[in-house]
């Protein structure tokens, strides 16, 4: 094991506690205040400009975890481009840095903002400074969201968890424009992906699909669901358990036909998939077959899917 400490200013630290929690590789956390006018302070006085930012003191194992990783998975939580803001919250405390004590740290630092501002045009402005003080920060804000589960975070830890966990990279999956859709697409396959339409069951190309292989979406080819998935769930539509990459998969409310569902579209695509459904089994995503295109495994390598038949 060889333990580092580096230390993280990123908006309210409940949030950015908990998220760093998450991360394989870090041993232990702590909410404190930092680089303010003075060595000790309290939450009372850094509310009222203390000077102090809200940070969180991170030891972490960098045989598992690096610090460019680390550090990485921190810049998923802010928004790198605010000054003194976070969220909804406002003030000097919330402003973003990452404070070393290490010199050889202050390189890596250096180069991951570097790398990190070619993602935005406006300026990067998270400070890269050496650790002045750190003050422990009291009691009731220690691990304050595992002892209050429904308390305020900034942070959508949820969202940047599932991007995280992001398999299939969407720049390589183009949408055609209208006219070329019309012409690649049978009248059906237009309807189901562009209006909306539902096919009839049991009267579609894979509802019974037994063979292995990967589906991808019609309009753009990004892969979507796997054979290992797919069951037979006697709706009449090809069913699955769950996509290759959840992010391949958009959610909206549909309130159509008097009832309401949750339809499901295609990321790159967005063509109109079908729905998913809450069972006692789990999930389950009815899908028109008409949106799909079916790739056997035999033809997946040299189709350009070949990355993906460990998902069989």
């Amino acid at each position: 094991m060889n333990k580092q400490k580096i230390y993280l200013a990123g908006g309210c630290f409940w949030g950015t506690q908990k998220y760093m929690q998450l991360l394989d590789g870090v041993l232990d956390t702590t909410v404190g205040y930092a680089n303010g006018d003075e060595e000790y302070t309290s939450y009372e006085a850094v509310c009222n400009g203390s000077g102090h930012a809200e940070t969180v003191e991170v030891i972490f194992d960098s045989d598992k975890i690096s610090l460019l990783q680390l550090l990485e998975d921190f810049y998923r939580t802010i928004d790198p481009t605010c000054h003194y803001r976070q969220g909804m919250d406002v003030g000097i405390q919330y402003r973003t840095g990452v404070y070393y004590i290490e010199q050889s740290q202050k390189e890596v630092i250096a180069q991951s903002l570097k790398e990190l501002q070619k993602q935005y045009q406006k300026p990067v402005v998270v400070e890269n400074l050496p650790l002045k003080h750190f003050c422990k920060a009291e009691e009731y804000h220690q691990n304050y969201l595992n002892k209050n589960p429904n308390g305020y975070c900034h942070i959508n830890i949820e969202k940047i968890m599932k991007q995280k966990n992001r398999i299939v990279d969407e720049t390589k999956y183009i949408k055609p424009d209208n006219e070329t859709l019309k012409e690649m697409l049978t009248p059906l396959q237009y309807a189901v992906t562009q209006q909306n339409e539902t096919e009839p069951p049991f009267q579609n190309s894979y509802y019974d699909m037994e063979k292995e292989g990967i589906y991808v979406d019609i309009t753009t080819g990004e892969p979507l669901f796997s054979s290992k998935d797919k069951f037979q769930s006697g709706c009449g539509w090809p069913s699955f358990t769950k996509a290759i990459d959840p992010n391949t998969i958009l959610e909206y409310d549909d309130l159509s036909h008097n009832m309401i569902r949750t339809e499901v579209r295609s990321r790159c695509g967005n063509a109109h998939l079908g729905h998913v459904f809450e069972e006692k089994y789990g999930l389950r995503y009815c899908i028109n077959s008409a949106a799909l295109h079916f790739i056997p495994k035999e033809d997946m390598k040299k189709q350009g899917y070949g990355e993906f038949l460990k998902f069989l």
